[in-house]
């Protein structure tokens, strides 16, 4: 029997997997205090990679810390409020000192408007982006950084997903099946998400990269328990969910947001 659970991302052409893995284990974890899949309450609440690079201040297009987006939040939480949702402000796989695609015609300094915004219309009809101050927000009330596959497999079981650094450079051609090859250092950050066990190869991690569901097993990959495979084994992150919006705490805004500045 496998232990998996759930959530996915993209990365596109910004290497910000480090605040990808993150969130996506912290979208998860915010599933289960919702009830999961079954009988769960609401739709998903997808927390804003674009956030954590405008504002951060952890990491960039250009790589990033594995504990460094749950410290950044860690503190911001402590504040009132925290990470903001997709919608407000959604992945343009851009930072500041990005030179890919559009990324040097966009603005991703850190203000109220790169936080969370709402753009009501065209420009060409009057329309305008304004900052949502009272934003939809997730929290949290404590991180750490563990490693070794019996930590790892506690925290999973009591409290969700976590995030990990790995050795990217042998992955890249991966199509299926378990890995068991030794890692050579750390350059990227996924998700591991459970475990499970093959009559051959033993028992293996159930790892959700953020190259996209073309890639792997469908954006996954399946790496070997107890070797440190790929490096999986000796940095990862953990999250403690706090608050986070739903209807009972929603701030109702009108569209054009004017009420919530």
């Amino acid at each position: 029997m496998e232990l998996i659970l759930f959530f996915h991302s993209f990365e596109y052409s910004c290497g910000s997997c480090w605040a990808h893995g993150a969130v996506s284990a912290l979208g998860d974890r915010i599933k289960i205090a919702r009830g999961g899949n079954v009988g769960g309450k609401g739709i998903d609440i997808n927390l804003s990679v674009q956030h954590i690079l405008n504002c951060a201040g952890v990491g960039s297009c250009h790589g990033g810390s594995v504990a460094g987006v749950y410290q950044w939040l860690k503190e911001a939480s402590s504040t009132g409020t925290g990470i903001s949702y997709e919608t407000s402000m959604p992945y343009i796989a851009c930072s500041t000192e990005s030179q890919e695609g559009f990324c040097t015609k966009v603005d991703t300094t850190c203000k109220p408007i790169n936080v969370a915004r709402d753009c009501n219309t065209f420009t060409s009809s009057g329309g305008t982006c304004v900052p949502i101050v009272q934003f939809p927000n997730a929290t949290i009330t404590a991180y750490g950084e563990i490693n070794g596959p019996a930590a790892m497999q506690a925290e999973i079981a009591a409290n969700g997903p976590i995030s990990c650094g790995i050795d990217a450079s042998q992955i890249l051609r991966y199509q299926t099946g378990i890995v068991s090859n030794p890692g050579t250092g750390i350059d990227h950050v996924i998700s591991v998400v459970g475990w499970g066990v093959d009559a051959t190869a033993g028992t293996y991690w159930i790892v959700r990269n953020s190259w996209g569901e073309y890639w792997g097993e469908m954006g996954y990959i399946r790496v070997k328990m107890g070797v440190n495979a790929l490096n999986i084994e000796e940095d990862c992150a953990w999250a403690t969910v706090g608050s986070f919006t739903t209807l009972a705490n929603q701030v109702h805004c009108f569209e054009d947001g004017s009420n919530c500045q």
